[in-house]
């Protein structure tokens, strides 16, 4: 590897490690003293001795599985004046009722990715990501599958074309991702938009499949879900905007360690919020697409079960995103 894609690669790894960190959960209702390898042994004995499956606990053990997270998180100076421009720009679309909209404001999306992105305009596309996904999530989630494809096939012709004025009529997300993406590719590399294009077609893709199972009333098997997980998580898409400024090359992005890590920051943004939204999502009948849900149903266990299971998963996980960069500070390859 040479010395130019060699500081390419160190310096987003470094850029990824933070994203995944930042956008972990800050509230959880258990604080674990840390995660060993007790925690497996403990998820293998409650997979074993679970009792009264059918039942909900009456209290849910929630792991704190970024309790050993070795980095600080650092919020862009930006980031006030970046919020209320983004929001100001959601709120224009009149996507939701003026209730349901500022209840989505006072969540403060911004911050997550404002504590991993650098450069001011940068941090505004990330923020335009966030509250895209929030719209398409809110009417996907409302949708037959046919419908979802349709929005999914409406968004993307918009990034493909986004100087090309939306038909009038048309569904909200048309120009919603038109905005975005016309303002994002004034800072972003060729390389960098490509990916971006990519991963977000796979997005949307997957959450039409998502529909279909959902009206299918299917519960994938785990291995099935992981997989599924890994696409309708939009991790990947939001993943690539750390890379906006940055002309990586394929060959570099293809680094077998670069790849361990970013499917391990994928692993640990999608199923930590798995786990701390499945109280919410079971309350309201919607957790058929849920990690804690798939475990419950192959393993035969409880909630508390599927939530040490999901701990040790993570803990892997966290394990393949720290390590696997530890060679390259002296710039060999790994």
């Amino acid at each position: 590897m040479d010395t130019l894609a060699f500081l390419s690669l160190s310096a987003l790894i470094a850029l990824l490690i933070r994203f995944a960190f930042s956008n972990a959960p800050g509230l959880v209702a258990r604080r674990c003293k840390g995660i060993t390898s007790e925690s497996i042994l403990r998820e293998e004995m409650l997979l074993r001795q679970s009792v009264n499956k059918s039942e909900t606990p009456t209290r849910i053990f929630i792991p704190n599985v970024f309790a050993r997270w070795p980095w600080p998180r650092r919020i862009n100076p930006n980031y006030a004046v970046v919020k209320e421009e983004a929001d100001a720009w959601m709120t224009s679309f009149k996507a939701f009722s003026p209730k349901a909209q500022d209840v989505y404001n006072r969540c403060d999306s911004s911050k997550s990715f404002s504590l991993q992105v650098r450069h001011s305009e940068h941090v505004r596309s990330a923020c335009d990501l966030m509250h895209l996904f929030f719209m398409f999530d809110e009417y996907s989630d409302r949708s037959t599958p046919s419908e979802v494809c349709k929005q999914k096939e409406v968004i993307m012709d918009a990034l493909r074309n986004p100087h090309t004025p939306r038909p009038e009529g048309e569904w909200i997300g048309g120009e919603m991702a038109r905005q975005f993406w016309q303002r994002a590719i004034q800072n972003a590399t060729v390389v960098a938009q490509k990916r971006v294009v990519l991963y977000m077609d796979e997005y949307f893709e997957a959450v039409v499949q998502e529909s279909i199972d959902k009206e299918n009333n299917r519960i994938l098997d785990v291995e099935s879900y992981i997989i599924a997980r890994r696409r309708t998580s939009g991790v990947k898409p939001s993943i690539t905007v750390v890379e906006l400024g940055l002309d990586i090359p394929d060959e570099v992005m293809s680094h077998p360690a670069l790849q361990e890590m970013i499917q391990a920051a994928v692993d640990m943004i999608a199923f930590s919020n798995d786990i701390y939204s499945y109280n919410l999502e079971r309350l309201r009948g919607d957790d058929f697409h849920n990690i804690i849900t798939c475990v419950m149903k192959e393993y035969q266990t409880d909630v508390n079960g599927a939530m040490l299971w999901t701990e040790g998963f993570l803990l892997k996980a966290e394990e393949g995103s720290v390590w696997p960069w530890r060679p390259f500070p002296n710039g060999k390859s790994h």
